[in-house]
């Protein structure tokens, strides 16, 4: 599939739950944020006819989301069934890795490829204030168990708050010296909880990179194939990459190849727009495969060809992350 301007649309990021276990501090307020019910949540039939139907369009790469989307239940039901759908190459998954380590194996077994873990803080007190409430070592435990079942690479997601935990930079990289991960850090976006936004809270990607550099010369990494926006790097003999997401001082729109699935089935081309082309309402009418086809090239031809996130952003976005899909 080709949008309006002619990328190379073939990466579908579901969330399949607005529901978390864990409250961090730049996601939502403390009270968490009204949940939708069960039947606004689409089932993971449609889901799997959603994928199905992107996948003869071109959809070659699917991300699972929530939410959190371990809290959910079956959810080793709807990867075997995903892994399944012909044209489906790469299958992963994003967790905040509370649940990861009773979970990892039946993950596998199911079909899932890769894992990426949401981490902000290496610090056990740090991380329970920042999460309000999540355990650390269940996290560690989780990604060293995913590490011994064979899942790779194991990426983690590190957004650097200023005055928050960005004294963590160099723990985090120093990560990759000894293991293979892929250690990625994002600049923090205006499309958490309102609250806690502030420009000066950002932590630019030169600054990042100019702390990195302190441990060793970094040297550029040849990009992958599921890489994505990441611009990757290694310092001298590490086993593992540090990848750099820059969606505020280098965004990537020009390479976009992604469409999100919310929860509540609401197709968006962009997760700094706030267009949504929604599907569930007509495959619960009863449209065809055709419709839902048609649909898809909707979000094609609305596209944005860039993010606005510099003009005016402060309260910016109706929906939260929790509620797009991270």
């Amino acid at each position: 599939m080709y949008d309006h301007i002619n990328r190379k649309i073939e990466y579908l990021r579901i969330s399949i739950t607005d529901r978390c276990n864990l409250r961090c501090v730049y996601c939502m307020p403390e009270e968490g944020v009204p949940a939708l019910s069960h039947d606004e949540v689409l089932s993971y039939e449609e889901v799997v006819r959603i994928v199905k139907v992107a996948a003869a369009a071109g959809i070659t790469k699917v991300r699972l989301t929530g939410g959190e989307p371990l809290v959910r239940k079956g959810v080793e039901g709807l990867i075997k069934q995903i892994a399944a759908v012909p044209g489906i190459e790469d299958l992963s998954l994003t967790t905040n890795g509370f649940l990861l380590s009773g979970m990892a194996e039946g993950l596998m077994h199911a079909g899932l490829k890769r894992i990426n873990v949401s981490l902000d803080s290496l610090d056990p007190v740090r991380y329970e204030e920042l999460t309000r409430g999540g355990v650390l070592h269940k996290v560690l435990a989780g990604i060293e168990k995913a590490e011994r079942l064979g899942f790779g690479p194991i990426k983690i997601n590190m957004v650097p708050i200023r005055g928050l935990n960005d004294d963590e930079v160099g723990e985090f990289a120093r990560l990759t010296l000894a293991k293979p991960y892929h250690v990625r850090f994002i600049e923090f976006m205006p499309i958490g909880a309102r609250e806690m936004w502030d420009e000066t809270k950002v932590v630019p990607t030169s600054e990042i990179k100019a702390t990195i550099a302190k441990l060793g010369e970094l040297e550029l990494v040849k990009t992958g194939g599921s890489d994505g926006p990441a611009i990757l790097y290694r310092l001298p003999g590490a086993k593992g990459i540090i990848g750099f997401i820059s969606p505020l001082t280098d965004h990537f729109c020009g390479e976009c190849n992604r469409l999100r699935l919310t929860a509540d089935g609401k197709l968006r081309p962009c997760l700094f727009s706030e267009s949504e082309i929604d599907l569930k309402t007509p495959m619960r009418a009863g449209c065809d495969d055709s419709e839902l086809a048609r649909l898809l090239g909707v979000a094609l031809s609305v596209k944005p060809e860039g993010h606005h996130m510099a003009d005016g952003i402060k309260n910016k976005y109706h929906r939260t992350m929790s509620r797009i899909g991270g």
